[in-house]
């Protein structure tokens, strides 16, 4: 095992003193940067990116050329595992990703099956040629779509605002989710696994749905199958301890849930004040965020003057990571970027003692 040059990020998701608050963003490999504006159009579209590893190493790389990022993210897709199950993923210009055939017959429902890892190949290529580039300067993030956040785009066929069909399955046939929902959860197990004996030195679980869903169906129907896919983990590889980061959009009502699934670190939205979490949580786990994105849309000495605000609110210690509360808008100026990694680097130092 070779040293990682900056392993703040690690330490700090496993609450170990750092020097200083390590910081990376959510989709800090996307629009916001004309050069993965001029990366995409040579792959021809977004998925042509994705399962082309050495594009895909190309857009993982290109924010840490600009930025003293502590972390990088494997560009990817949290649909990879639907797509590889046959339901035939693709992008349309401005409305997201669609599937083909979704699922919406009980008999195509039943006939789900944990895909062969050969249908994702490219993601573990991608994986493997990231950390060589890497040259152990920053450790990298894998991830993955919850169970049921993948579960609503594999019902609904596409994105939703209300996910009426995914509710209807829950409260009318809850066998016939709950199938969808096991079978993605084994799936995204083997999935994670992969990316980690690739080289992936952390893993994220990306619940962007289960805010939508009612306290007691929340419990049943995606945090019980995110704490299997965290029972499953490989939680060390080649000598160093991997930390998961369970990311709930909207899931500030249930941080004592979460933070007993068995992750290292949980991830937080803007709603969530992050010293509120830390009394909530206390020091069971890491926490993960939280940053407006939109805080990105104004100037530097507003960027600094917020950014120091949730360093104040999480206090003196470690175990703090700093994030925005969401991905980064591809509108936020990449100079804005820059003022928010610069004024985390700067501040956060007096809340860690040398």
């Amino acid at each position: 095992m070779t040293k990682l040059k900056n392993d703040t990020f690690l330490r700090a998701l496993l609450r170990q003193p750092t020097e200083y608050t390590p910081v990376w963003m959510m989709r800090q490999a996307g629009r916001y940067l004309p050069e993965y504006r001029r990366t995409r159009s040579r792959a021809g579209d977004f998925l042509g990116l994705c399962k082309n590893p050495d594009l895909a190493t190309e857009a993982t790389l290109q924010p840490l050329a600009r930025f003293p990022l502590d972390a990088a993210i494997l560009f990817s897709d949290i649909l990879t595992i639907p797509d590889a199950m046959g339901l035939g993923l693709y992008f349309s210009t401005g409305e997201g990703p669609k599937f083909k055939r979704p699922l919406h017959d009980e008999k195509e429902i039943y006939d789900l099956v944990v895909p062969d890892l050969v249908h994702l190949r490219y993601v573990m290529d991608a994986v493997s040629q990231i950390r060589k580039a890497l040259n152990n300067e920053v450790p990298l993030i894998g991830f993955a779509g919850s169970p049921f956040t993948l579960a609503c785009y594999m019902v609904e066929g596409r994105s939703s605002s209300d996910f009426i069909r995914v509710k209807t399955m829950l409260y009318q046939r809850p066998e016939l989710l709950h199938h969808i929902l096991d079978v993605n959860a084994r799936a995204v197990t083997v999935y994670l696994n992969a990316q980690i004996e690739a080289g992936a030195q952390a893993v994220m679980i990306f619940d962007s749905w289960g805010g939508a869903l009612s306290h007691a169906a929340y419990h049943e129907f995606s945090l019980a199958y995110t704490k299997q896919i965290v029972e499953g983990l490989k939680h060390e590889h080649d000598g160093a301890k991997v930390p998961c980061i369970v990311f709930t959009k909207g899931g500030g009502l249930w941080l004592e849930s979460i933070a007993a699934s068995g992750c290292e670190a949980i991830g937080l939205d803007w709603t969530v004040d992050i010293g509120e979490a830390r009394r909530r949580v206390g020091d069971k786990v890491a926490l993960q965020g939280n940053l407006d994105p939109a805080v990105l849309f104004s100037n530097p000495d507003t960027i600094h003057a917020e950014v120091g605000k949730v360093l104040h609110s999480y206090g003196s210690g470690s175990g703090h990571v700093f994030n925005l509360g969401h991905g980064i808008s591809q509108f936020t100026k990449p100079e804005n970027a820059a003022a928010m990694v610069a004024a985390v680097h700067e501040l956060s130092r007096q809340y860690h003692s040398n």
